[in-house]
């Protein structure tokens, strides 16, 4: 196993995972009292597990036809649009 590609993808995923909206509904479901925290728990690992499959999957194709730098220039593009729309938002709100 490639020790430190486990972590760098460790890292990131902990971190972009945390305090997100995946995190808040798993949450949500966990403080009823009359849900079995295990059940909830199992859910939201397997949830995880089957997007992350689904996200190695699409990769491994998208990167037989287009360039892992290409790829990236869109996720990064993807990311600043999402931010610059957040704050536009957020900013016309506070107005």
């Amino acid at each position: 196993m490639e020790w430190k590609i486990f972590a760098t993808v460790f890292v990131s995923v902990f971190v972009a995972e945390m305090a997100d909206k995946t995190q808040l509904v798993t949450l949500l479901f966990a403080s009823n009292k009359d849900v079995s925290k295990w059940t909830v728990f199992y859910g939201s690992a397997s949830a995880l597990i089957l997007t992350s499959a689904i996200g190695v999957m699409v990769g491994a194709l998208l990167a037989q036809t287009i360039s892992v730098k290409f790829m990236s220039l869109i996720a990064g593009t993807g990311f600043i649009l999402i931010g610059v729309w957040t704050l536009y938002h957020g900013f016309s709100q506070v107005q």
